[in-house]
């Protein structure tokens, strides 16, 4: 997904290992906040489920690059001066909710990865001193995308008891309120400036699509995630108002979604309803397999396998979030989040 690598300060403190400023590996521009901090699952995982006893493994480079850091190294990986950049803790199959993703086994939930930044937080605390970490932290941007577990990997599979605890609304209200939670912990370890992806047309992922033999989209799963998205705007509206100094932005996700598929042929795209690789009907029920042969036009596709969307749509959607309007970005983009 938006695997957006941050700009850095000029200081020699967090966000700098003795690099000058503007010579960065993959990134392009002068820096303008210290790190970037990623949480979420594997939309965004980068290897921190290599090592864990999981069916779920996301260990490939990120898709896009809009801004000038280096690659954000996997916690697992990271080490020393590594993590002045920032850190990517997200993990295939983890969710809002600690149960989601039980199906893959090892997975690191979004209680669990706040812990894990803890951690980074104490280490750099201990090697740069409080005020300087303090004063950093506040300028990162943190990078949240969770829920579509706690959807496809939870509400959704028959082996949960969920869909029969929850509607649609009361499983969305509970979702944002362990999200405000979480959130507001990450807020009160000094987080300020927030990036938080919505969910998207989940309803037409060729997982999905695959369980319909009509070929379309299931508007009941479209319609069924519309209650977090509207929640999780009404957090953000709220958090912005009730914790000092904080900046919520919101990814319309679904909105961006919708746009592409309605009018995909202008962007570029031949191919909406079938993985690039995958198996089965719409190439999605069973997902890509190691040493698969992927279609030869992957650019022409939406999607890359049976739930996640190709490096091209990555990469629109970046910068629609970096210097969009607020109809796909509320209530700022993310270059107007990081000049403040």
């Amino acid at each position: 997904m938006l695997l957006l690598l941050l700009l850095m300060n000029d200081k020699v403190a967090l966000g700098q290992d003795g690099d000058p400023v503007g010579s960065t590996q993959g990134g392009g521009g002068r820096e303008m906040v210290p790190a970037l901090f990623i949480f979420g699952d594997s939309l965004i995982d980068n290897g921190n489920n290599n090592n864990l006893p999981s069916f779920a493994k996301a260990n490939y480079y990120p898709y896009a690059e809009l801004l000038g850091l280096p690659l954000i190294p996997a916690y697992s990986e990271a080490s020393g001066a590594q993590v002045l950049h920032g850190v990517n803790y997200a993990s295939a199959a983890a969710g809002i909710l600690d149960i989601t993703g039980r199906n893959f086994v090892g997975r690191i939930p979004f209680d669990q990865q706040i812990r894990n930044f803890q951690n980074t937080l104490d280490q750099v605390t201990d090697n740069l001193g409080a005020s300087d970490v303090s004063n950093a932290i506040a300028r990162c941007i943190f990078f949240v995308g969770m829920g579509s577990n706690d959807y496809l990997n939870n509400y959704l599979m028959p082996n949960y008891n969920t869909k029969n605890q929850y509607n649609a609304q009361q499983y969305a209200d509970l979702l944002v309120s362990e999200y405000s939670r979480q959130l507001t912990t990450l807020y009160n370890l000094g987080a300020r400036k927030f990036v938080l992806a919505g969910l998207g047309r989940m309803g037409c992922i060729p997982s999905i699509l695959a369980q319909n033999q009509m070929d379309r989209c299931s508007e009941e799963v479209n319609q069924l995630v519309m209650p977090f998205n509207a929640n999780v705007k009404t957090m953000i509206n709220n958090l912005n108002a009730n914790l000092p100094g904080a900046r919520f932005t919101f990814i319309d996700i679904a909105h961006m979604f919708e746009d592409l598929l309605t009018n995909y042929r202008s962007y570029g795209f031949s191919v909406i309803d079938r993985g690039c690789c995958g198996i089965g009907r719409n190439g999605g029920q069973i997902t890509c397999l190691p040493f698969q042969t992927p279609c030869a036009n992957r650019e022409e596709y939406v999607f890359w396998d049976a739930f996640h969307p190709t490096e091209a749509v990555n990469i629109m959607f970046g910068r629609k979030a970096f210097y969009g309007d607020q109809s796909v970005v509320y209530p700022m983009n993310i270059q107007q989040l990081a000049s403040f």
